[in-house]
């Protein structure tokens, strides 16, 4: 993998991340009752963006090791989840 790959595989990764984590524990201005003029009831009350991104770089980082592992290394391929053996035979004859 070079390392423009596993930097966009990283950035893909974190991205992903950021999306599960981002409603884990948040507080909308619905949920507190107090709700400012002008917006919306599920704004966020106290939104954290450094501590988000920092949780979020936490996760990012070993699911991105284990993924360009699984990459690099090549321990899990295709015909991994080829259950139904629809690929043929993998000596390349067709079949």
């Amino acid at each position: 993998m070079s390392i423009i790959s596993a930097i966009v595989l990283y950035a893909v990764t974190w991205f992903m991340v950021m999306f599960v984590v981002l409603p884990v524990g948040l507080r909308t201005q619905g949920d507190e009752g107090e709700i400012v003029r002008g917006t919306h009831a599920g704004a966020p009350v106290d939104f954290r963006a450094r501590r988000m991104m920092l949780k979020v770089t936490l996760i990012a980082t070993p699911v991105w090791a284990l993924i360009a592992a699984v990459i690099v290394f090549g321990d899990i391929s295709v015909r991994d989840f080829d259950w139904f053996n629809r690929m043929g035979p993998a000596d390349g004859t067709g079949g």
